[in-house]
């Protein structure tokens, strides 16, 4: 196994990266399609992409119980290290090697308020190298941008791409956006959480499939796969 990817619903991700444990988006109480409980989850690390409730989650809760350090933007960085988390800040286009690999900021075109209203920083993607080599991009919350040919060039194993439209890119733009970056794999993320972003993820892989060479992995919450 090179790493194992978990599907939590919305845009909610597990890694297991050479035996560590990292959480994407940690969005469990208040998301309808898992029924995955944040108290049984012991992640090493927790990234947070902006901050929107729906992303922030149950970050504190979680590192409360874990320990896990959170890699977020300086500002979400601060905002959670005022609540007692333990913290490494970067920002779009900054990188930082971890023990389980190298994560990057990309960019994201989104919002970012966190729940009290307060400046979340500039909304962000994460682009994860493994000590093996393989790229994995969590676009997070972002409409389609020319940039991710950019990313693309890096040449991404895995791309976990929103297409849940009207908050992010809907299929259409998703599926633009796969040829722009041309992963080996995709997995679509933040649909059918709620009928406001209801999609037809199967609709989906059969129309990415057809028009690439990229290959698609449609995954119900709480599921997993390894690549």
């Amino acid at each position: 196994m090179t790493y194992k990817i978990t599907y939590y619903g919305h845009s909610t991700v597990g890694l297991e990266i050479d035996g560590l444990q990292i959480l994407i988006d940690p969005f469990f109480k208040d998301n309808p399609s898992t029924k995955t409980e944040p108290i049984a989850l012991k992640p090493d690390y927790i990234l947070v992409s902006h901050g929107h409730g729906d992303h922030v989650g149950d970050t504190v809760e979680i590192v409360q119980q874990s320990g896990a350090k959170v890699i977020t933007n300086a500002e979400i960085a601060r905002w959670l290290g005022d609540k007692g988390a333990e913290v490494h800040p970067q920002h779009i286009g900054g990188g930082h090697d971890y023990p389980f690999g190298y994560v990057k900021l990309t960019q994201a075109v989104h919002g970012s308020a966190l729940p009290d209203g307060s400046y979340g920083g500039m909304p962000a993607g994460f682009l994860i190298t493994t000590g093996k080599g393989e790229k994995i991009y969590h676009a997070g919350d972002t409409g389609l941008f020319a940039g991710m040919s950019l990313i693309g060039e890096e040449g991404i194993h895995l791309a976990l791409l929103p297409i849940g439209d009207n908050y992010t890119m809907g299929p259409d733009d998703a599926l633009r956006a796969v040829k722009l970056i041309q992963p080996k794999y995709a997995i679509p993320i933040h649909y059918n959480t709620w009928d406001l972003i209801a999609q037809d993820p199967a609709a989906w892989k059969k129309r990415v499939e057809s028009e690439t060479d990229t290959i698609v992995h449609v995954l119900q919450a709480d599921k997993s796969i390894e690549l």
